[in-house]
């Protein structure tokens, strides 16, 4: 991730800076309470709460610096053309060889969560469905293919 342009929806930038708030302002704090409740109980070399209050830390910090690079690097995705599917799109497509709907926003991958229905822009289906139309069959390359067609496109 070092100096590369990281994608992301309005929403996800304003996620991610709460997370980072949340972080900085309560979570340290905590850790760092936890730390020194820990000391105060003597014996560093076998303390468990002084090591799990160390571990802790050691994790928010890595994820505060993650979400300071991220959000450092971080490019908000202007909506385009509703009439094609791309980055910050909405799309419900039916799954031919299932005959079911589903509906996904395309997003960049930092912030994808297919459970929620954000797909990477970089996945076998985004990849497949970008620059088409509503009402295209589109294939999609994947270990088993399959077709799709767009239904509806928002942004």
């Amino acid at each position: 991730m070092a100096n590369e342009e990281i994608k992301l929806t309005k929403e996800g930038i304003e996620a991610f800076r709460e997370e980072l708030r949340n972080l900085i302002d309560v979570v340290r704090p905590q850790v760092t309470q936890e730390i020194k409740d820990a000391k105060e109980q003597g014996d560093l070399s076998e303390n468990s709460d002084y090591d799990a209050a160390r571990d802790k830390q050691s994790k928010v910090e890595a994820r505060i610096a993650y979400l300071q690079n991220m959000l450092l690097h971080a490019s908000e995705i202007k909506s385009n053309d509703s009439s094609t599917v791309g980055l910050g799109s909405t799309v419900v497509i039916k799954m031919l060889d299932l005959d079911e709907e589903e509906t996904y926003k395309i997003v960049g991958p930092a912030e994808a969560d297919p459970v929620n229905g954000k797909i990477s822009n970089e996945c076998d289906l985004a990849l497949a469905i970008i620059g088409h139309k509503e009402g295209e069959v589109v294939h999609v390359k994947a270990m088993e293919p399959y077709e799709c067609k767009i239904i509806k496109i928002s942004k």
